[in-house]
This record gives structure tokens, sequence and C-alpha cells, in this order.
């Protein structure tokens, strides 16, 4: 695996170098979340560098991914979240963003037994598309496209099973979100977590794999936000509102923690006086 990386961070390294529009992007993102500018340009290569890693290893789920690699690779902490969710018998809802390897992340889940279907923006190119969704399905998970999930996620949740959301950023056409206050500037966030946690009354469950430097892997599974802790919000927006702004306080907890392991590029917060309507759709992994 260890050759995998170094082609990666190779590949990865021309990107770099050659890409000024990614360049800039993970550039204004790192100032926006790092306390200083010191070592600016190193950071944003290591971005680029993990980014390489992440497709590495999504590439290679299908032959590495299975109970050995879990045991050998990757430390679960406080699995026993997902159950404390479970056990109320309305399904939980994993929320998670783009940082470490959220792919990895939650093929890891479905080894791991739990019944789980993930939502996934379609790309535009058919034979990429059908490269993803084998990837993520290959190991027993189920991906459903943006455009369908709504139906689907609440009767997933009704039948007490897992869905999977990344929900650091809006990526829908339609601008569908909501602006919310993250890393200290106006972004757009996508909100169907929120509603299905308010439809169904299932948790959310902020959970991250997160990258060590030995090669190894930290599944992290935060304790259940339940929407039931919104009672008082005087409306349904409101409280849609307030159980959003609790997971996305864990989201940005971690990307401040691991700033390089977040893989985002493009600017993550809107234009000021944007409706966020016109924002691109035209990346995402």
């Amino acid at each position: 695996m260890e050759l995998s990386y170094e082609i990666a961070m190779f590949m990865s390294d021309l990107h770099y170098i050659f890409s000024f529009r990614d360049r800039r992007a993970v550039k204004n993102n790192l100032k926006k979340i790092l306390p200083s500018e010191e070592r600016l340009s190193a950071l944003t290569r290591e971005v680029f560098r993990n980014f390489g890693k992440y497709l590495a290893e999504f590439l290679r789920m299908e032959k590495m991914m299975d109970k050995d690699f879990i045991a050998k690779k990757v430390k679960v902490e406080h699995r026993e979240h997902v159950q404390q969710a479970l056990d109320k018998g309305k399904g939980a809802i994993i929320v998670t963003a783009h940082i470490g390897n959220w792919e990895m992340g939650a093929v890891l889940l479905s080894v791991l037994g739990y019944p789980l279907i993930a939502i996934a923006l379609p790309h535009k190119e058919r034979p990429v598309n059908d490269l993803f969704n084998h990837q993520r399905e290959v190991k027993g998970m189920t991906v459903i496209p943006t455009n369908g999930a709504i139906r689907k996620c609440i009767e997933h949740l009704k039948e007490n099973k897992v869905v999977a959301i990344v929900g650091d950023r809006d990526f829908s056409s339609k601008g569908g979100g909501e602006i919310l206050d993250f890393l200290g500037h106006k972004a757009l966030i996508p909100k169907g977590a929120a509603i299905f946690s308010q439809r169904t009354g299932a948790p959310i469950i902020p959970t991250f794999l997160i990258r060590e430097d030995d090669y190894t892997f930290r599944l992290s599974m935060g304790e259940p936000l339940f929407p039931q802790e919104e009672a008082s919000a005087s409306s349904e927006r409101e409280m849609m509102l307030g159980i959003m702004n609790r997971y996305m306080a864990v989201i940005e907890e971690k990307i401040r923690q691991y700033p390089t392991q977040w893989l985002m590029f493009r600017d993550f917060c809107i234009p000021p006086g944007s409706t966020g309507s016109s924002m691109s759709d035209d990346e995402g992994t």
C-alpha cells in the first residue's frame, strides 16, 4: 500500500503545481481556519497529498476492506453510540464531512454489520459514477442519489437502519441548503440530516474516519444528538436550525483539529449578499 501512497502523493504534487484554481481555494479555506498563515503553502500541499491518499484508498477498498483490515488498521471509538441510537428503534443518521476518508468510513460501518445507505451526489460522467458506486456498494452498503433520497431514507430509518450523509457543504444546483455561520463565515449547509431526524425521531451521530501518521485510522463516533432536545423550539424551522447548529459545531471542531485532512477544493463560504442558489455543483467526491 505504501507504493500506491507514493504514486498518489507524486500525482498530488502535480495537481498542486498545475491547478491554480484548486490551490487558491484550498489556501483561502486554510486562511479562514488556521490561527496564522505560517507554513500556509506547505499545509496547502499537505491537503493535496491527503486527497491523493484518499483516492488511492478509495480505489483499493474492494480488495483491502475487511474485518482483518479493521482489526489491524482501524481504532474504532465509541461504537456503542450507534447501538445506543438503534436501541431506540428509530434508526440512526451518520453525519460526517469531507475530512479524513469519509467514503471508507461509510464502508467500514457496513463491514461492521450496520445496514447502511448513503446519499451521494451523482457524477456527471456515467462511467465515473458507476465506478464510485461500485466501490461504495461492493461491501454491502447501498447508495442512493440526492435526487431520490427523501422517501427512501425515511423508509430506511423507520426500519431502524442507518443513513449516512456528508454534511459540510450543499452541492445541489438548486441551493436548497441553509445559510449558517460555519468556521466564522456564512456557508450553505445541506439540511437533509436535520429534516430526517425531525421527521423520524432518529438521532444524529457525528462520525469521522481520521487518518493517523502511521497509515492507520481512527473511526470516531460521537454521542447521539436526539431531535427531542430541541423541543423548546417555537417552530419547525427553528427546530431544524437548532439540530443543524448542534452537529455543525461538532464538524467545525473536527475541521479545526485536522485542517489538512479537510478535502474541500472550493471556497466553502458564500460571497457577501449571495443567497447560495448560484453556487457551482460541478465538483464533489
